[in-house]
């Protein structure tokens, strides 16, 4: 950070170790919607709760190669209702989910069909906030039998849905993904709307859904055109999230973005809006956030076990000075 309080290019590069632009947004609070924590580290995790995240969601997601049984999506499912959202606690920052199955893996129909019939029996779990991340990769005809199964469960369970748009051809992915959501009854005020760009934000935000960005490295979006997107849309039904899964990414990206908009005189309620208080309302529809939590997740005791494990590993204490040279 520079002598005059502005942040430099180097403040906001991902991967950066400079920490100057966490004085630009010191006090304020974060919540990212959409975070893979499964592929982040614990110092991930405590470099978030330093820069104010106090809470996020960790929707189901692919993993990078294709599951081959049924059985390694309940262990996943059960990994992101158990251990994940203990090792987030260890750090103070409240941990929820989405449950679903992901559009890349609904084109194996076989297995497809097996983890339709376990998602029942995790989608009415604690912490379960949305059925999530689903929806549209490469737009085929199993992707959206798959999709449309999916928000009928969302609409049993009451729960919002968390929908991921294409990569490619994604403002036909978004409107169709949109088209389905209508047809099968669902309040576009539940369901979010996931990686927007420039091309997709009008019409999600005219037809009365939530609009998701995902300021991603290199693709997806930069803060640098998220701002532009707030001085031309404000922040009604607009959140911000990071992503930051195990492909090049920044777990970060929320804070660092509330920073920039600050630098560049977005107002604070509309950093407030778009970085905390939006996502909080689109998935507090699930009955299952209550702010107050945030509060109370500040008293850590990282001795704490679950199953047995604790996030400490052959008589570790807690480390403290991340800045330090030596490690002990």
């Amino acid at each position: 950070m520079c002598c005059n309080g502005d942040l430099t290019e180097k403040d906001l590069q991902p991967g950066s170790n400079d920490t100057g632009y966490l004085d630009t947004i010191k006090g304020m609070r974060f919540f990212d919607p959409h975070v893979h924590m499964t592929s982040r580290t614990t110092d991930d995790y405590q470099a978030m709760a330093d820069a104010g995240v106090v809470a996020l969601i960790e929707p189901a997601f692919w993993l990078g190669q294709p599951r081959t049984a049924v059985g390694t999506f309940s262990d996943y499912y059960s990994s992101l209702i158990g251990w994940e959202r203990f090792r987030s606690s260890q750090f103070g920052i409240k941990h929820y989910c989405t449950i679903g199955l992901n559009s890349r893996e609904a084109n194996n129909e076989a297995l497809a069909e097996q983890v339709m019939e376990i998602l029942p029996l995790f989608i009415y779990k604690e912490g379960v906030v949305g059925v999530g991340e689903i929806g549209f990769d490469d737009q085929t005809a199993a992707e959206e039998k798959y999709y449309r199964l999916q928000l009928e469960l969302a609409k049993e369970a009451s729960l919002p849905v968390q929908i991921h748009t294409p990569h490619r051809d994604k403002k036909k992915g978004t409107t169709r993904s949109m088209d389905i959501a209508i047809e099968h009854g669902l309040d576009p005020y539940t369901v979010i709307v996931d990686h927007n760009n420039e091309e997709t934000v009008k019409e999600v935000l005219d037809r009365g859904f939530w609009a998701a960005f995902t300021i991603y490295p290199y693709t997806k979006m930069s803060n640098e055109r998220m701002v532009e997107i707030i001085k031309q849309y404000g922040s009604e039904r607009i959140m911000i999230n990071s992503a930051a899964d195990w492909g090049i990414s920044d777990p970060l990206a929320v804070p660092k973005t509330a920073a920039l908009m600050k630098q560049q005189g977005i107002k604070d309620e509309d950093i407030f809006l778009a970085t905390y208080k939006n996502a909080i309302t689109a998935f507090a529809q699930s009955g299952q956030i209550d702010e107050a939590d945030f509060d109370g997740s500040k008293a850590i005791d990282q001795s704490r076990k679950f199953n047995g494990n604790t996030i400490l590993r052959g008589g570790q204490q807690p480390r403290f000075d991340k800045n330090a040279i030596i490690i002990k």
